[in-house]
């Protein structure tokens, strides 16, 4: 009976995995979507960026929808649900003839990919606290190793099948993993209680202080997911294929990093780690912004992924140990003020480099980064992280 339980856990943790990787696929591949939207659409980027913050407005309100759903229903049927809708959500975004059937499809998506983000990291912790061990910096390097895959693919295949073509295969391609990998998902021994408990802000400041971690840190990953095609075809001359490859370089990179995230923090320490993530990160950015070659700027882009790789999961970690409130609480607010970052900040970075151009708001991103760098003592609870995930019971 152990034996079968243990084999349900793993492939339940393989799963999950695979989810991450759809996920990350999807959002990759819509990077290479937004500057041909700019030209079939035939609107400014002002506009453009109205639709992205539709896109991250739909997230962040399913965001804590979905949470409620967990609640009630546990992860493994809230993720079956979403991730199975979701393949489906760059497809209906492609096809949507004009303006506003494309702003109603881009919310629709983004509520999709933010309930599902929810669910499968829920999901995650369920099979991290049954496994008894941490998954949780692998899982997220599955959706960087997603992004990878969707922003060096769809350049490729938007040339040569058009936008249409292109999500009709990556709808296919992640129809076909999703069904499979639903099947062996794992979860909760039991869903929480939903107690009637009204929801309320945590009283705790030091919270708040860790979610601007992950927002400073989250708004640069969302910069490159919209902007670094646009900034390199518009402004450094690269063509569309190797224009995909700003936002796939970074991708890849994060995922190198983050799949030897946990063993890192293990080594040097959560504070130590954010330190030298954030000065990475910063240089790497600034270097992008002052490359007057594209594939300069490409490599500094994924230099730049290697620096961000650990520094949201490290702020999340943070946020789940704090003292006085609860992990839930800790980790809806910090991952609420986290997202904002990653969905809607990019809108107004889009207002503004329409203006300005795109390699000043990169610059300017370097500074967050180093911020983040000065704050991260702030993040001190997370250095106890992978021991209290290898002790927690069952739920």
């Amino acid at each position: 009976m152990a034996d079968k339980m243990s084999l349900a856990l793993r492939r339940g943790r393989w799963a999950v995995a695979a989810i991450f990787l759809v996920n990350g696929f999807l959002v990759g591949s819509w990077a290479l979507q937004i500057p041909v939207m700019l030209d079939r659409l035939a609107i400014g980027e002002f506009t453009l960026g109205l639709l992205i913050l539709g896109f991250g407005a739909g997230a962040l309100v399913a965001m804590p929808t979905a949470g409620y759903f967990i609640s009630r229903h546990g992860s493994r049927a809230v993720v079956r649900a979403l991730a199975l809708a979701c393949a489906f959500g760059l497809l209906i975004v492609a096809a949507a003839p004009g303006l506003w059937s494309a702003a109603v499809a881009l919310v629709l998506f983004g509520a999709l990919i933010g309930g599902t983000d929810v669910s499968m990291n829920a999901n995650a912790v369920a099979v991290e606290r049954r496994l008894g061990r941490a998954i949780m910096s692998s899982s997220h390097g599955f959706w960087s190793l997603g992004g990878f895959a969707g922003g060096g693919f769809g350049g490729l295949a938007i040339v040569a099948w058009g936008h249409l073509g292109h999500a009709v295969i990556v709808t296919a391609a992640a129809f076909i993993v999703t069904a499979v990998a639903i099947r062996f998902l794992a979860g909760e021994t039991e869903p929480e209680a939903s107690s009637g408990v009204r929801f309320s802000l945590p009283r705790q400041p030091l919270v708040y202080l860790v979610g601007i971690i992950a927002l400073f840190s989250m708004v640069p990953e969302g910069a490159v997911l919209d902007w670094a095609a646009l900034y390199l075809r518009e402004e450094r001359g690269a063509g569309l294929a190797m224009a995909g490859w700003a936002f796939a370089g970074f991708s890849g990179a994060m995922a190198l990093m983050r799949f030897a995230g946990d063993a890192v923090r293990d080594r040097f320490g959560a504070v130590t780690t954010l330190r030298v993530s954030g000065l990475v990160a910063a240089a790497g950015m600034l270097t992008a912004a002052l490359s007057p070659s594209p594939l300069l700027a490409i490599v500094a882009f994924a230099f730049s992924g290697l620096g961000i790789a650990n520094m949201v999961p490290i702020a999340f970690s943070a946020a789940g140990n704090q003292d006085g409130i609860s992990s839930g609480a800790g980790l809806s607010l910090v991952t609420t003020m986290g997202y904002s970052g990653l969905l809607v900040a990019p809108s107004v970075i889009g207002f503004i480099g329409e203006r300005t151009g795109f390699a000043p708001v990169f610059a300017t991103l370097s500074v967050l980064l180093v911020v983040v760098v000065l704050m991260a003592g702030l993040a001190r609870s997370a250095e106890f992280r992978a021991t209290d995930a290898a002790v927690q019971p069952a739920t």
